[in-house]
């Protein structure tokens, strides 16, 4: 039926049975000679032009008019045929075999010690010698122009004697180590034997979300698997959260982007959007490269990973050892400076543990019996320089260390004792009623004035 004549219900169902039959859910259509014709050829080739008063779609306009009757492209030579038997020598034949369709020096049989023509036995049928002229294109470049696929079922029963063979040895080999008691349930032996079957349990566990409805076509068709299946114990992607301003859910593809949950904690979800895998794997690493790109561009280099993927990622991976070279030498450098906590502490520092000496104290701190120690520490403690009592950091004042005997701020100084301190307060003291003197002063000036 033509286009022009059906209605909008009938070009929706054509519609539809045309995509269908492109997705290989629905057999092929067949022209008037019973020929499948392929759905993935345009309408405008399968149409047939109005004045041939074609009604249904073909393809015998676009066949070659000219073809002569009798030219098939698909035949072939006939292998292996043969068309006479001689039971003696012919003048003219093989001297080695006795076929008559060849000469000695192209025969295929094994060399004889006398040949046929001396002993007339074992002649060899004569081949069936045919002349094909393939005058067609695809023809003529078709590789498996004659090819019997009768023949491949021979490997298939090859392959499933030797899976049958190698079935009972390994079932001969299990009987044998259960017997001498070399293996057992929980053995090497047997999780061995379950290997093939382990294979087979997983591969089709990872297809459980697959379902193929193979139409065998000429297009070849499709699987028209189902992709994006759940497990039907899980919770379907809609119904973790049922607030209509939520994450949009397509039931067509059965896929949500977002997160349907994006203020519930990390460790306590179980889906976190489709998107969430599209940034996992592999991307990070492909999203530092192309980070690495852009800055290395900024800063002078000729660097383009979309023009140069392969530069790119080499100076990357060069860009990426520097770096942990440097910090392995950073670290280095510290450790070798502050040293390392996390090593073994030396045996000088064993010294500084708890001994049994029993020292009792009351409660303002101050020893009542026994002899207080004090901890000893790998650095000089209680040194006493250039005449100080006190060690350096004694006393403290406005933000300034100095010594506790003299009072002193500056640390190579030498100590002057109390009198040191009072002649220091008295100085102080002097340069105070000199400055309020010499304000005195300032201001009885500009009272004359």
């Amino acid at each position: 039926m033509s286009n022009a004549l059906m209605s909008a219900d009938e070009r929706r169902r054509q519609k539809e049975l045309d995509e269908a039959r492109k997705a290989g859910l629905a057999p092929a259509e067949r022209d008037e000679d019973g020929k499948e014709i392929n759905p993935h050829i345009p309408q405008y080739m399968t149409s047939a032009p109005w004045y041939l008063n074609k009604d249904k779609p073909t393809l015998q306009h676009q066949r070659n008019w000219n073809k002569k009757d009798g030219e098939d492209d698909m035949k072939w030579y006939d292998r292996g045929a043969k068309v006479f038997q001689a039971t003696k020598w012919r003048k003219g034949a093989c001297e080695n075999c006795g076929s008559m369709t060849h000469q000695a020096r192209d025969c295929l049989e094994r060399p004889r010690t006398k040949g046929a023509k001396f002993t007339n036995k074992n002649i060899a049928a004569d081949d069936k010698v045919e002349d094909i002229k393939v005058a067609g294109f695809d023809a003529k470049r078709d590789r498996w122009n004659g090819y019997d696929a009768k023949d491949y079922e021979q490997v298939i029963k090859r392959h499933e004697q030797l899976e049958a063979i190698r079935k009972d040895m390994k079932q001969k080999e299990m009987a044998e180590k259960m017997y001498n008691g070399e293996g057992g349930e929980d053995g090497p032996s047997s999780e061995g034997a379950d290997d093939d079957d382990t294979k087979i349990r997983e591969e089709e566990a990872t297809e459980f979300g697959e379902v193929k409805k193979r139409v065998r076509t000429t297009a070849g068709g499709s699987t028209g698997s189902v992709r994006n299946l759940r497990i039907r114990e899980d919770t379907a992607k809609y119904l973790l959260n049922l607030d209509v301003n939520s994450a949009h859910y397509d039931p067509k593809t059965r896929s949500m982007r977002e997160d349907p949950n994006p203020d519930k904690p990390a460790h306590e979800k179980t889906f976190a959007g489709d998107n969430f895998v599209r940034k996992s794997g592999d991307y990070l690493a492909w999203q530092e490269l192309q980070l690495h790109a852009l800055q290395a561009y900024d800063k002078g280099a000729d660097l383009n990973a979309m023009a140069a993927p392969s530069l790119a990622e080499k100076m990357y991976q060069q860009f990426k050892a520097k770096k942990e070279s440097l910090n392995v030498q950073s670290q280095e450098d510290v450790l070798a400076k502050y040293g390392n906590a996390a090593e073994k502490a030396p045996e000088e520092l064993a010294l500084l543990g708890g001994t049994e000496k029993y020292v009792e104290y009351d409660r303002m701190g101050r020893v009542v019996k026994g002899q207080e120690n004090k901890a000893k520490s790998r650095y000089e403690e209680d040194v006493l320089v250039n005449n100080h009592t006190s060690v350096w950091g004694s006393w403290w004042k406005d933000g300034t260390w100095g010594y506790a005997c003299c009072h002193q701020a500056v640390k190579n100084s030498y100590c002057t004792g109390k009198a040191g301190d009072t002649a220091k307060e008295e100085v102080a003291a002097q340069m105070i009623a000199n400055m309020e003197a010499r304000a005195r002063e300032a201001d009885a000036e500009l009272q004359k004035r």
